[in-house]
């Protein structure tokens, strides 16, 4: 009986592990995406991703369910996982979400000097990255001060959640390759939201971010639809 019952915990302590081990894969690959190191439509080889890691292909197929089940990656029969390509549905529900948390988070969450100069920080460096013309650092700037504004909110969860949105979002930035000025006129409205947050303007911040993400989904899903509509085959 006794033996029994040590097996039974070993087993309980494997499968906790496992789990463990497989929330943290899930992690590393969203976090790739969000850098941009993993691109839409990119196949994700168990076998080479596996190895690299260095974990079981039953652990990496776990991963690749918690994020297929984030819609950052695409499960097709017989041909694998790949790297999802988010369309105008996906991108109206990312702006859904953050339309919820972003502007609550500008205005009731805990605004700290130390904050506020790592914000100022991130625009700084995305007018240098506007000025020089280079779209990666634009959006690298981008995801920054978004992911410092959510994190005011002091709360771990709404934390994991923007940092699955995030890696959606670099995924939908790789549609506008096409649109190499769509970060530069956004990085004015990001200097203004955080000179508001300096200046305790935390109504004005919150209505002005609201009006920025109102745009952005607009310009983003109008780009989709032409994009969508170039596509379709001419008819005779």
């Amino acid at each position: 009986m006794a033996i029994t019952a040590a097996t039974e915990l070993d087993r309980t302590s494997g499968s906790a592990e496992h789990a463990h081990t497989a929330v943290w894969i899930a992690t590393v690959l969203r976090g790739r995406i969000a850098a941009g190191e993993l691109t839409p439509g990119s196949k994700l080889s168990e076998q080479s991703l596996s190895m690299a890691l260095g974990v079981s292909r039953n652990t990496l197929r776990e991963a690749f369910s918690v994020l297929a089940g984030e819609s950052v990656v695409t499960k097709i029969p017989n041909r694998g996982v790949f790297v999802a390509s988010p369309g105008i549905e996906e991108v109206r529900e990312i702006y859904r979400v953050r339309r919820m948390i972003e502007p609550a988070a500008a205005l009731w969450g805990e605004v700290t000097p130390e904050v506020l100069e790592n914000m100022e920080a991130v625009v700084e460096r995305a007018q240098t990255a506007r000025d020089a013309g280079s779209v990666a650092d634009m959006a690298d700037a981008n995801q920054a001060l978004h992911s410092a504004v959510v994190g005011l909110a002091g709360s771990e969860s709404l934390r994991t959640l923007m940092d699955r949105v995030l890696a959606e979002m670099r995924l939908v930035f790789h549609a506008m390759a096409s649109a190499p000025d769509f970060h530069s006129h956004y990085v004015d409205r990001n200097v203004q939201l955080v000179e508001r947050l300096r200046a305790g303007q935390r109504e004005d911040a919150a209505a002005g971010l609201r009006a920025y993400l109102d745009s952005a989904e607009a310009e983003l899903v109008g780009h989709l639809a032409r994009d969508a509509t170039a596509e379709q085959p001419r008819t005779s």
